[in-house]
């Protein structure tokens, strides 16, 4: 992710997740308060906890982001007041992601744009 940039909206899922930083630092916004994280840190996420990522520093951050889905899996996009400072959080609370990222772009498979600028390039 590049400095500014959220890699999702503010969500929580049923499942849990963990995530890595492997290189850059960003911003982990979790339950209405704000952390920044460097390489190696880490971060467990329970089942229900409302979070997202916002890339900081001078340049791109690399996170290593591990899930499981289920057919059960539910999510939920709730309204954040530090999210929006991101541009990372829903217009209004939603458990329909279709609805929640309403006016964007939808995801590519492709390397993005500082793909060159990263640590392995």
């Amino acid at each position: 992710m590049e400095p500014g940039q959220p890699n999702a909206l503010y969500h929580s899922e049923s499942q849990q997740e963990a995530f890595l930083v492997l290189s850059g630092e960003c911003r982990l916004l979790v339950e209405g308060e704000e952390r920044l994280l460097r390489p190696w840190d880490f971060f467990h996420c329970p089942a229900g906890t409302e979070h997202i990522f916002v890339g900081a520093g001078n340049g791109p951050s690399v996170i290593l982001m591990i899930g499981a889905r289920s057919e059960e899996e539910q999510l939920l996009y709730p309204v954040s007041e530090l999210a929006a400072r991101y541009g990372a959080s829903a217009e209004e609370e939603t458990a329909d992601p279709r609805q929640a990222y309403t006016g964007f772009e939808p995801s590519r498979r492709e390397r993005p744009s500082y793909w060159d600028r990263l640590p392995w390039a």
